[in-house]
């Protein structure tokens, strides 16, 4: 097994934090710093065979797989960094480690899933994979029926041209929006090309999984027919 996707499968994070890690050069295997094309021995019963450090501390097992879901509200920062008081890291549970999939701006809510499954986590966040985001988004003044055909065909900003996507209008200054794309801000640049500020902006919706009537703020597990259907369904 490569060494990235046996480090998201021990809840470090993804595949691609783990490259991440790999590139710093804060993993060892057998001693030596690790390298992209190391492979790790496997054993009986999918026990590692290799001695595999992060940072200098073992990494011996992986962690029951967990998979949670979190109403973010406006001010909560998905970045992990301990030294950010508002950081989503101070709403997490201490074990299992999760880690959010994809990210939602500061001044976003909405829809957050976090878990340690690194594989979940990749096909979730790839673009090759393409999976459907859904957000509400309220605007700063109305707009036209020709905003909503421009937002679905397509807007060009900076050196960027959007994907077309799926754009209904909800009311004069609202409207619902899925994106398969990932892009950094990506519905308020659209916006601001068009000539518009974003003033509210709600994630309702990743793939198969919908806010329902949980408050903002809080988080659950989710449930084994949620993942099993979330799972299904990225695997299409």
């Amino acid at each position: 097994m490569r060494l990235a996707k046996y480090l998201a499968q021990c809840g470090i994070g993804s595949r691609r934090e783990a490259c991440r890690l790999i590139e710093a050069g804060r993993i060892t295997l057998n001693g030596h710093i690790a390298r992209h094309t190391d492979p790790v021995r496997l054993g009986e019963s999918l026990n590692c065979l290799d001695s595999i450090e992060l940072d200098g501390a073992p990494i011996t097992k992986t962690e029951t797989l967990a998979y949670w879901i979190l109403n973010k509200a406006v001010g909560t920062d998905c970045r992990l960094l301990e030294q950010d008081e508002t950081s989503l890291i101070y709403l997490l549970p201490k074990a299992p480690r999760l880690y959010p999939v994809g990210r939602l701006d500061k001044d976003s809510r909405g829809l957050l899933l976090l878990t340690n499954d690194g594989e979940l986590t990749h096909k979730l966040m790839h673009p090759s994979f393409a999976h459907s985001k859904t957000y509400h988004v309220r605007l700063n003044r109305p707009f036209t029926d020709e905003f909503v055909e421009q937002m679905a065909s397509g807007v060009q900003y900076k050196e960027v041209r959007t994907l077309p996507c799926q754009v209904t209008r909800l009311s004069a200054m609202s409207f619902e929006i899925a994106l398969t794309q990932g892009l950094n801000r990506q519905i308020r640049r659209m916006s601001s090309a068009l000539g518009y500020k974003v003033i509210d902006l709600q994630r309702v919706a990743l793939m198969t999984l919908t806010l329902e009537s949980l408050a903002e703020g809080a988080m659950r597990p989710l449930t084994q027919q949620e993942v099993a259907v979330l799972k299904a369904a990225v695997t299409i």
